[in-house]
């Protein structure tokens, strides 16, 4: 693998490591397709990634995941040749090293609302001179194929720095957040936009202020070539996502084993 040390970014990066599905397919300008797990279990996260999956974003945000099923997630879904992506809970220092220590391919971070929530994410998610990021622990390597000095010279262009926009405040903001250099890419928390932008959930998806909020984001992400995405909840609305959006998530676990028990059991019940 080519390895360099200039100022490159996930957009721009010369790096070729085959490892890294969903940052490929995104540069190849493939809709790439992501799931949420909540489910602490590596054989779960497994079967999740062996779907067809580019992605799998490990939820510690609001899933049942602490940090040793953090890791063990991490490394069941690279070991399935898909790129694992941790939703952090916040964006302290110690979350965001703790998350990238265990070799994911990426970090999605909740709630950014203004430029500097977002140069702070960048700050702590960047190795020295770019940032702050300490290194200490082989597992990031492993987790990329690379040895060490190899993995602190590409991490800084290689690991997607995904930021969530998902309030009136940083709808407002969307511009400067989307300007940071570093952030890679614009996800949208549809039901937490919803909730701050018409007080309720789940949108229709045709109020005028909701269609703007999303205009708004995906315009911003345009402007400064930045990748844009959202949460879907199936696939024929991923199908519809696909032609404004550079990948989508597809629901989650626990919505996807509920709904198919559910519609399941309502088949044989009123039979």
């Amino acid at each position: 693998m080519a390895i360099q040390t200039q100022n490159y970014t996930a957009h721009t990066t010369p790096v070729q490591n085959a490892r890294l599905r969903l940052l490929n397919t995104l540069r190849k300008h493939e809709l790439a397709l992501m799931t949420f797990i909540a489910i602490p279990s590596v054989r779960h996260a497994q079967i999740v990634a062996m779907t067809g999956l580019d992605a799998v974003i490990v939820d510690c945000e609001h899933g049942h995941i602490g940090d040793d099923s953090m890791h063990n997630s991490v490394a069941a879904i690279s070991s399935m040749g898909v790129s694992p992506i941790i939703r952090v809970r916040g964006f302290s220092p110690d979350i965001l090293k703790r998350a990238l220590d265990t070799g994911a391919h990426g970090l999605m971070v909740p709630m950014v609302n203004t430029a500097a929530d977002a140069e702070s994410v960048v700050r702590y998610s960047k190795f020295p001179p770019l940032g702050l990021r300490g290194q200490g622990s082989a597992f990031p390597a492993i987790g990329h194929g690379l040895t060490t000095p190899e993995y602190m010279k590409s991490a800084n262009e290689t690991l997607l720095t995904i930021v969530q926009i998902e309030t009136k405040e940083g709808v407002a903001n969307v511009e400067e957040i989307a300007a940071v250099p570093g952030v890679d890419y614009l996800f949208i928390g549809p039901n937490d936009l919803a909730q701050s932008v018409l007080g309720y959930v789940p949108a229709r998806g045709d109020e005028p202020e909701y269609v703007d909020a999303i205009q708004r984001i995906v315009a911003a992400a345009r402007k400064h070539g930045k990748w844009v995405g959202r949460l879907v909840n199936d696939g024929p609305l991923a199908v519809e996502a696909a032609k404004q959006f550079d990948s989508v998530a597809i629901t989650g676990d626990t919505k996807a084993i509920s709904n198919w028990y559910t519609a399941q059991i309502a088949c044989v019940r009123e039979n």
